[in-house]
């Protein structure tokens, strides 16, 4: 039987140290410092340090990832050069460069303390080649980090050969959630009718739902409303997410408001890509230029559920990055404008608490007693100093066993004496 205790830990909402006992993998007693729980097992030191529930990832396309510049470079930075050289490089899959790479950035989301991953898999391939291999990689993988796999029908579903088929086919082959992209069907038309079926196919097979929406400038793109009436009517808000919703940042204000009462009804969750977002969006536009990034503060006020995902990694769309989440989060917080002192405090939810929601596994997240004894040791004071430091993660802690664990570096300067450098006030 695994076990650990954990000591000196700042836990948010709790006075002073506290100390947290995982046996057979779950969390058996959460205790302040003092109390002695008598234990002769192994002692990991959080020495102070902020432990907080695991980063998860809700939306990363770990199919395409680690192709940037693969055959060759995006050099204007758009996404239709992307599309072209994704065009490229499509030809070269197999499911072992698929696994190969995945793996490569799952070990780099291990790292930056992920333990939950949603990746979405291009399906509209006839061979599902890239889902196939994903499949595989989420088996292989299962014991570091869990992995929710959304067929993701990249042409569209009524706007690509056989392209509902292909949607259930991947789903037969082990899709968790069930993906679509009605702004990107040929008709208005086509976008509904998709929507439509997607609930259909998961109702069928008792799927998650995670749909590309509205990732577009445009102010008519509104298919979010018909996912929320759909998620409404078949009351299944709790499953069913909105990815991107970029267009929303264009809405006008009379409608954003009798949009955002059906949001709310309807109880669906919503994820932003502030990286990818921020970038790709506004190209169209001379200036002033649109910020490019769905309402999140204004999700936040009005208790609707938000988080934020990497979208990509090192491919085409996106050349940069490192799985990092702190990144994410911090350009994030400059985008939406959720700067306030609690707003910064708060933020790690953004990355951990609100993503399990949208992943609908909060029954196994969080530092709670009965719960998996997963968790990760931050060297902060609390989560402001988490984020205006961009700490990395001391330890992450999976059932009771560390999986990653980063040596804290040390900074000098020599202004006639050497002195260290801790970025503290």
């Amino acid at each position: 039987m695994t076990t650990l205790l954990i000591k000196n830990a700042t836990l948010k909402g709790q006075e002073g140290l506290q100390q947290i006992l995982i046996e057979d993998g779950q969390f058996k007693r959460i205790e302040n410092n003092n109390v002695e729980l008598n234990y002769s097992g192994d002692v990991l030191d959080a020495e102070g340090g902020m432990v907080v529930a695991p980063f998860c990832e809700p939306h990363i396309h770990l199919d395409t990832t680690q192709t940037a510049g693969e055959p060759s470079w995006n050099i204007s930075g758009t996404l239709f050069e992307g599309i072209e050289r994704w065009a490229e490089r499509k030809e070269m899959l197999s499911i072992e460069d698929v696994k190969a790479r995945a793996k490569q950035t799952l070990k780099w989301q291990i790292a930056n303390g992920v333990q939950h991953v949603r990746t979405h898999v291009d399906v509209s391939d006839p061979t599902l080649i890239a889902l196939k291999a994903m499949v595989k990689v989420r088996e292989e993988m299962k014991e570091w980090v869990d992995i929710q796999i959304v067929a993701f029908p990249q042409e569209g579903i009524l706007s690509y050969p056989n392209g509902k088929e292909l949607l259930e086919e991947a789903v037969q082959l082990g899709a968790d959630v069930i993906g679509a992209i009605p702004h990107f069907e040929f008709t208005r038309e086509y976008g509904i009718e998709s929507l439509h079926y997607v609930f259909e196919l998961a109702q069928k097979y008792d799927r998650l739902i995670d749909v590309h929406c509205d990732e577009i400038d445009d102010e008519q793109s509104r298919f979010v409303e018909t996912l929320a009436a759909l998620a409404h009517k078949f009351n299944m808000g709790h499953k069913v997410t909105a990815s991107h919703t970029t267009a929303m940042g264009s809405y006008n204000g009379a409608y954003a408001s009798r949009l955002f009462r059906l949001l709310r009804m309807s109880g669906i969750n919503f994820v932003a890509n502030p990286l990818v977002n921020i970038h790709l969006q506004g190209r169209f536009d001379d200036y002033p230029k649109r910020r490019g990034v769905t309402r999140v503060k204004e999700m936040l006020n009005a208790n609707i559920n938000v988080c934020f995902g990497h979208d990509d990694v090192f491919d085409p769309w996106y050349p940069l990055g490192t799985a990092n989440m702190l990144q994410v989060l911090h350009m994030g917080l400059h985008v939406c404008q959720v700067m306030g002192y609690d707003q910064i405090n708060n933020s790690l939810d953004l990355i951990s608490t609100n993503s399990a929601r949208t992943l609908n596994i909060q029954d196994k997240h969080g530092i709670e007693e009965g719960k998996p004894g997963n968790l990760l040791i931050l060297p902060a004071e609390n989560g402001f100093d988490a984020v205006r430091r961009q700490v990395p993660v001391r330890y992450s802690v999976r059932h009771g066993k560390v999986i990653a664990e980063t040596q804290p570096a040390t900074t000098h300067i020599h202004l006639g004496e050497q002195e260290q450098v801790t970025f503290k006030r």
